[in-house]
């Protein structure tokens, strides 16, 4: 939905404790792809709303684990259900839900058939993960890889090293955002791409 000052009001964040913290709109959607109760161990005490707004929390700041505030769950324990999400692949059926979603409020068919390639390197820390020196750019540390519809959703999305070239990193985003989103016929990209490493 476009920015205009007709629906302002519907991005105000400020009466929330955070602004990455999740409305009750969207919490409703996000609500059934969160982990069920398990049946055996002890009762859950976390409330996973909590959790999913620490999580929104450190995507939109880049804090360290530690350094959540203390309002929210114990940083451990969202990282525990952050893994969860993650590892158990819901955090992408959440995205191509919200993909879905985001295009049929646009007006457009539920699946995206095209998209846009690009990258940007990042300079990172001194300590921690791999990291490389995109000449390019002029920029040591790392480079992002992200797959977008035509609207800007994200359809798929790597990270490696920024030495690495984007017609060589440009493969690996490119079949992760086909297994999420196999009806792409289409893909956009600048002359940085040039080359024979792609997908059929």
């Amino acid at each position: 939905m476009p920015w205009t000052e007709i629906t302002r009001p519907n991005y105000d964040r400020r009466g929330q404790r955070y602004a990455s913290d999740s409305t009750d709109a969207e919490w409703a959607l996000v609500a059934p792809c969160m982990p069920p109760v398990s049946k055996v161990g002890r009762p859950r005490k976390t409330d996973l709303r909590t959790v999913w707004d620490a999580i929104q929390y450190m995507a939109a700041t880049g804090c360290q684990w530690a350094m959540l505030p203390k309002d929210f769950p114990p940083f451990t324990t969202v990282q525990y259900y952050f893994y969860m999400l993650r590892n158990s692949g819901l955090l992408d059926i959440l995205n191509e839900a919200l993909v879905g979603a985001s295009r049929v409020l646009a007006g457009r068919d539920l699946v995206p058939t095209a998209g846009i390639i690009d990258s940007q390197s990042v300079k990172t820390t001194e300590s921690g993960g791999p990291r490389g020196y995109d000449a390019g750019k002029k920029t040591k540390g790392r480079k992002r890889h992200i797959v977008t519809d035509t609207d800007g959703n994200l359809l798929g999305l790597v990270t490696h090293t920024a030495d690495i070239q984007d017609r060589d990193g440009a493969p690996g985003v490119i079949m992760q955002a086909f297994e999420s989103f196999p009806t792409l016929t289409h893909l956009f990209a600048d002359g940085g791409y040039a080359g024979e490493k792609y997908p059929s």
